[in-house]
């Protein structure tokens, strides 16, 4: 009979714990599928008013519209975007912080020989956000060319007379500058910005030239005539720009420059949480409001996984050492 109640008072002692310990994973769960249930900090390390800026405010809105929390863009502008990089590696991995970076993270590694972080090392990859092609964009006052044929005239007998701005030494956009250069046999002044918005805002002022953008941060600027573009890069023309010669038919096939934008959390981020966050993410890209953003920007959506996405960041990683290496492209 001891020995019965022992056992009977030993069960139930495991049952309470089980139930307990069910109930403590239960509300662990809860905690977490409960994400966001406090704003989230979307680190952007680009001034306002460039290209990153151009996906990423859009994408706040709809997202705190269907998450029911805000999304709060923090600019973090500075030294090509490592400057805000660094900042987001070293946030808590708790979801609360995201970073939207964009190609020129991939091309980093190879311009700036001591970062203090590592993209594929001390971030998780969440997704693609848009990819948009590059685009050479003039100010019409300074460059009243009717088209490229005479703008590369142009350039071609006067070395070193022209200049192009760009987000910042090791960006897509210095990158896209110098294989111009090396493609086109042209010396032209690459003269460095905090980001393209600051780029763009001086070439509209007359106080650069020339400057090589993504089509979603110059998009806009094209439309209200502020700025001319003479060639989209790549070998077809943009759906957003259709009578916008591609470089490719202007005698340029193998100029082929993308600028794309995508969305880190900081290593450690729990599995569950990542799930949240990309779930949320495709709710906000199905929405009509996305859609016709990214379309008039000339941008497209991307279906990548995240375990794609990682692959890609790797994969660009390597072709941005190449480029760099070939175009003799350095920090200034």
């Amino acid at each position: 009979m001891t020995f019965d109640f022992a056992i009977k008072g030993s069960r139930r002692d495991v049952l309470r714990a089980s139930a307990a310990g069910v109930a403590m994973l239960s509300l662990g769960s809860h905690a977490q599928s409960a994400w966001p249930n406090k704003p989230v900090t979307m680190i952007v390390p680009f001034p306002a008013g460039g290209g990153t800026d151009a996906f990423a405010r859009p994408l706040a809105a709809q997202f705190a519209r269907l998450a029911g929390k805000p999304l709060i863009i923090d600019n973090r502008g500075g030294a090509g975007g490592t400057l805000g990089a660094s900042i987001a590696a070293k946030a808590a991995p708790d979801g609360y912080t995201l970073f939207m970076g964009a190609v020129h993270h991939t091309i980093a590694p190879s311009m700036y020989p001591k970062l203090d972080y590592d993209l594929e090392k001390d971030f998780v990859p969440l997704a693609l956000i848009a990819n948009v092609p590059q685009v050479l964009v003039v100010n019409p006052r300074k460059m009243p060319f009717a088209d490229f044929k005479g703008f590369i005239e142009a350039v071609r007998k006067a070395p070193g007379k022209y200049n192009y701005g760009s987000a910042g030494a090791g960006t897509s956009h210095h990158l896209a500058g110098e294989l111009f250069k090396l493609q086109t046999k042209t010396f032209i002044t690459h003269i460095p910005y905090r980001g393209a918005g600051p780029a763009l805002q001086d070439l509209i002022s007359g106080n650069v030239d020339m400057v090589f953008d993504g089509l979603g941060s110059s998009a806009n600027h094209i439309k209200g005539g502020r700025i001319k573009a003479l060639m989209v890069a790549g070998g077809k023309r943009n759906a957003a720009f259709p009578d916008l010669p591609c470089a490719a038919e202007l005698g340029l096939p193998d100029y082929t420059v993308t600028t794309w934008y995508g969305l880190w959390a900081p290593k450690g981020t729990s599995a569950d949480i990542q799930g949240r966050i990309v779930e949320e993410l495709h709710k906000a890209e199905a929405t009509d409001e996305l859609k016709t953003i990214w379309a008039s920007n000339g941008a497209d959506f991307s279906q990548l996984t995240p375990r794609q996405f990682g692959a890609f960041v790797n994969a660009e990683i390597k072709r941005w050492a190449t480029v760099v290496k070939a175009s003799g492209a350095k920090l200034e």
